[in-house]
């Protein structure tokens, strides 16, 4: 049987099978020393061929088949339509199956026309640096969060930062996170995934994607960590030791600040935004700013905290446009303090906790305490963090009911 040379070209591999390339030139095949097997691959590339004929015919054509969906003539592949900006957009359903392809191309093209054409193409690496930009929003302490999470990213992520945004799946931004488990606790996982959350919502705004793939990720159940707070005796024995303290003009400046905190219930970043036209005598009133959560609120001057604005005014430092404290964080004289006086080692942050400790303790309600603390919740987050507190003072009362 003499084969014609497009035949056995069609599957060249199978050809070598059974021929011998310059034999096949002088096209006398009938001398081919194993008949059976040439038989054998003929029989192959000729079913090949067939098969070929059937998956590459000529290009084929879109039918129209329902309202913004195609059918391709040859794979039978369905496609959704759509306008966008005056232009014709296709897209594979990819699905053969008619029942399915009717279903799908209200969401896909919903996908697809929330999706600027224009900014489609942006790199991982641009969206980056966009969102970095728009870090300037936040606190400094929530900047540098957000950069450092940022710096680890850049220097993790296995699939390179020319990747597409519209090519990053929730899979690997899970198993990112997955990889850099072990080496956080709860809090900082959470901090992570809120990052990448609002990155990819980024995206979102300027159109580069319909969906987030960072939408499903979730925050861990965070530990809730055991806080010391000094009683109202420790409190006063810090300040003691603190104006004590060898440190000069900057001993008195900590003992200032930890006094006011202690006193007011507020934090450092309040009291670095605190200057003298704040504290209002007249109206008994001192305005607070709160730039973590970019708000203003303002508190009573608290009798016992009176006398020691009185002795600051006396000395001239509570001054229209004049900074009312000269440091901004007491945290190492109240670490030396606590070591001098054998205390745990109480945070600038404990002294907040210290002023609302007794303020619980005196019988002010939760939600009076909240709006001292600038907190729009009713009083929610106070009752949940300090309802032992609450307990323990109700049992001390009603000891006192007793017979005689």
């Amino acid at each position: 049987m003499i084969r014609t040379r497009d035949l056995l070209v069609a599957n060249e591999t199978l050809c070598q099978l059974s021929y011998d390339p310059i034999q096949f030139i002088t096209n006398d095949l009938q001398q081919k020393r194993q008949p059976a097997i040439f038989r054998l691959s003929a029989h192959f590339v000729r079913g090949g061929l067939e098969r070929m004929s059937e998956t590459h015919s000529q290009t084929g054509e879109f039918h129209r088949v329902g309202e913004d969906l195609l059918r391709y003539s040859t794979s039978g592949v369905y496609y959704a339509r759509f306008r966008n900006n005056g232009k014709d957009i296709r897209f594979s359903l990819h699905t053969s199956d008619r029942v399915l392809a009717k279903r799908r191309p209200e969401e896909e093209i919903k996908k697809a026309a929330a999706v600027d054409r224009k900014l489609g193409k942006m790199s991982l690496e641009e969206l980056l640096r966009l969102y970095e930009e728009s870090l300037s929003q936040y606190a400094p302490k929530t900047i540098a969060t957000r950069q450092s999470i940022l710096k680890t990213f850049k220097q993790s992520w296995p699939h390179g930062l020319n990747i597409l945004v519209q090519s990053v799946s929730a899979g690997q931004l899970e198993l990112w996170l997955a990889s850099r488990r072990a080496s956080f606790k709860n809090a900082a996982y959470n901090e992570y995934a809120r990052l990448l959350r609002q990155l990819f919502e980024l995206a979102l705004e300027f159109r580069v994607i319909a969906v987030s793939p960072a939408s499903a990720l979730k925050g861990m159940r965070v530990e809730t960590p055991i806080r010391t707070t000094p009683t109202w005796q420790q409190f006063q024995a810090l300040i003691a030791d603190i104006r004590g303290q060898r440190l000069g003009a900057e001993a008195a400046h900590s003992a200032d600040l930890v006094e006011f905190m202690g006193l007011a219930g507020v934090g450092t970043a309040e009291c670095a935004n605190l200057s003298g036209g704040h504290i209002d005598f007249a109206a008994n009133r001192i305005t607070l700013y709160r730039m973590k959560t970019d708000t203003g609120y303002a508190i009573p001057i608290f009798p016992q905290l009176l006398p020691f604005l009185r002795n600051l005014e006396a000395k001239g430092q509570i001054q229209q446009g004049q900074k009312l404290f000269k440091i901004r964080d007491p945290k190492k004289a109240m670490a030396a303090a606590c070591k001098w006086l054998q205390f745990p080692h109480f945070s600038p942050r404990s002294l907040r906790r210290c002023f609302i400790t007794r303020a619980i303790d005196v019988g002010v309600d939760f939600k009076t305490i909240a709006s001292w603390q600038g907190l729009r919740d009713g009083g929610v987050l106070i009752a949940k963090t300090y309802s032992h507190l609450r307990s323990e003072h109700s049992d001390a009362m009603a000891q006192r009911l007793v017979t005689h």
